[in-house]
């Protein structure tokens, strides 16, 4: 999967490039990503909606953070912290550097300006968050909710929140198909390196 997102990214850096971003930015794939753009057009709540609701991935970054730190404390040594534990906060990083690095080499930019500016749109970084936080979350869940009828909802509300958010995203207006799919593919592949991680050591 990494060595896929690699050869999209190639190929939205090669093919069919043309300016038909705003301020005469060029974009990859240019004719599909215009025509899906022409279709869904521009909502500017959903993306302000999308926006809001990115909060919830990033409060369960937090929530899982608390509850390494507090294992910490209580156990007084790092290495009694649960290895799924410290292994997901290392996941957490990579995911933060691949997002800072996509911020400083920006692919293409966004099919709208935002606040007059152009910003960098590839991979979608909403994209990135909930496809990487909500399939991890969803193997902590399944391990530390008790409850059978409890854990089945929390994660068919974690699948159902994952979909809405990347559909959402697309259908707003504010990134290009190509953003989304990048997004998709970084996200697998650091995901199914997660699992295994975990999977190998668990």
């Amino acid at each position: 999967m990494l060595g896929a997102f690699l050869l999209w990214t190639i190929a939205v850096c090669s093919i069919d490039v043309q300016p038909i971003g705003p301020q005469g930015s060029k974009v990859g794939f240019a004719t599909i990503n215009d025509f899906v753009h022409r279709c869904t057009g521009v909502h500017l709540s959903l993306y302000a909606a999308t926006d809001w609701l990115s909060l919830i991935p990033l409060g369960i970054v937090m929530g899982f953070g608390l509850l390494g730190l507090m294992q910490w404390i209580k156990r007084k040594h790092i290495l009694k912290v649960d290895f799924n534990i410290l292994v997901l906060g290392g996941f957490y990083l990579v995911v933060m550097a691949a997002f800072f690095c996509f911020e400083v080499l920006a692919v293409n930019y966004r099919p709208i300006l935002i606040d007059g500016q152009l910003e960098a749109s590839y991979p979608s970084s909403t994209t990135m968050l909930v496809m990487c936080v909500m399939p991890t979350s969803i193997l902590q869940f399944n391990n530390r909710i008790k409850k059978p009828l409890a854990r089945r909802c929390v994660i068919f509300a974690s699948v159902a929140f994952l979909i809405f958010m990347v559909l959402g995203r697309l259908i707003s207006g504010v990134h290009w198909l190509t953003d989304i799919i990048g997004g998709a593919l970084l996200s697998t592949a650091l995901v199914e390196l997660y699992y295994s991680i975990n999977g190998n050591f668990s």
